[in-house]
């Protein structure tokens, strides 16, 4: 029930991220006068709709996207109507598609045509759906870092090792009876300490983070020390006890094993983890980051993709990093919510940054400078807009819009090499799904 309810939560978040993604193109859009005769959640057979004034609001059967439609995406042919006679295979796909655009455009309507608008109000009109998408991955990220926080590890105790781990007893269990056989107890177990219990000090060195207890106790073995401690109902308590000693292995600067062993000190215990807000003025930081990664998976995202398509029927397992679509992220937020040994705070922030970070790609990968994506019809804009400056600065009649069905035959292109890599991807998580 609880997974089936984490997959309704990320199917909702996503289709509200859809539907305000396309509201980010429909309101500058209609602020600037643009017809759009259809605003639509979804691809595929129509669930529901309802015509307010010029646009026919609706969710449509497969919820993989979302559009809107303006009347006048392409202009007119700058060299007028073309002889299609002597047009080659991809000329008459732009004439014909350019045709099928013009042909919804009235006498009175003409004015109200994309290709007609400024270059600043077409950037508003195409930027503002990914700029709704890195709107809300924002306000997510914030929400997760800056008022539920991020785990951290803390000085509280979760778990007292009642026996120092031996060759025998590499877990340290005591013996029904409490008693470690072949063995000692550990100075934690002696000296009474319980989880949830708080490290104040070892060896006269203050315990502020779970980092300070390392050094304090490495060079005590079979030493006596003191160790203060705050009880769950509040005591702060000092007892004296002898640390234990501990054989473990020598790490190289990478973190691996060098083959030699030494002894530490050894207290017997293992850190809480507990939520701890960041400030506000961390998430820019991590989101700029995280952004980074973002377009830095997008580069690799095809290799992947081609990788992924090789392993998918072979016994070869299937790649933690590599690609999942939609069903695998569902998947996944269904996994975390039905988790029952993940606390529901826990479950809240991770479909939380999960949500965020949809959003984050969907912005990235929306600014790719390729048609029909809106980096595609941004890429135009500016290059309208440069083309314009440098008449000025010539002295040159403006030139009208960029003709930008022109690169209708890279859109298609486009389009078909994302709907083969989401086929391979869906395929994946349905034949060789990743689990959290």
């Amino acid at each position: 029930m609880l997974t089936l309810f984490g997959v309704l939560i990320f199917a909702v978040g996503l289709l509200g991220s859809i539907a305000l993604h396309e509201l980010g193109h429909l309101l500058p859009a209609k602020r600037f006068g643009v017809k759009v005769p259809q605003y639509m959640v979804g691809f595929g057979p129509t669930l529901w709709s309802r015509k307010k004034g010029d646009t026919e609001y609706g969710i449509k059967a497969i919820p993989l996207g979302g559009y809107i439609r303006m009347i006048g995406m392409f202009p007119p042919n700058p060299a007028g109507v073309q002889d299609k006679e002597h047009l080659g295979r991809f000329g008459l796909m732009i004439e014909s598609a350019r045709e099928e655009v013009l042909a919804e455009i009235s006498p009175l309507d003409e004015p109200r045509t994309f290709y007609r608008l400024s270059v600043p109000k077409k950037l508003a009109v195409m930027f503002g759906g990914p700029f709704m998408n890195l709107i809300l991955a924002t306000i997510l990220f914030t929400i997760s870092l800056s008022v539920i926080g991020r785990p951290e590890v803390t000085t509280t105790v979760s778990e007292v090792v009642v026996c120092v781990p031996t060759a025998s007893n590499p877990n340290g269990i005591a013996s029904t009876n409490g008693e470690c056989v072949g063995g000692e107890k550990t100075p934690a177990a002696l000296i009474g300490l319980k989880a949830q219990d708080t490290l104040l000090s070892v060896a006269g060195i203050e315990i502020s983070t779970w980092e300070d207890l390392s050094p304090a106790l490495a060079a005590k073995a079979g030493e006596t020390v003191q160790v203060t401690y705050r009880t769950a109902q509040g005591e702060v308590v000092t007892k004296s006890v002898e640390v234990a000693s501990y054989e473990t292995a020598i790490l190289d600067a990478t973190g691996n094993p060098t083959g030699e062993f030494t002894n530490r000190g050894f207290l017997g215990i293992s850190p809480a983890f507990d939520l701890v807000p960041a400030p506000v003025s961390q998430v820019p930081d991590f989101m700029a980051t995280l952004t980074v990664a973002s377009a830095s998976a997008l580069l690799d995202f095809p290799a992947r993709v081609f990788g992924l398509a090789g392993d998918l029927f072979t016994e070869v397992p299937r790649d933690p990093q590599s690609p999942v679509s939609v069903i695998g992220i569902g998947r996944i937020s269904g996994q975390i919510a039905g988790s029952e040994d993940i606390p529901s705070i826990y479950k809240a922030a991770d479909l939380i940054n999960l949500l965020a970070s949809v959003n984050l790609f969907l912005f990235v990968f929306n600014m790719v400078p390729i048609l029909p994506l809106d980096g595609g019809h941004i890429a135009g804009a500016l290059y309208e807009g440069i083309r314009r400056q440098v008449a000025r600065v010539r002295r040159k009649p403006l030139p009208g819009p960029v003709d930008t069905a022109k690169m209708l035959p890279v859109a298609y292109a486009m389009s078909l090499a994302l709907l083969a890599m989401s086929v391979i991807v869906i395929l994946a998580d349905i034949v060789k799904p990743l689990t959290f």
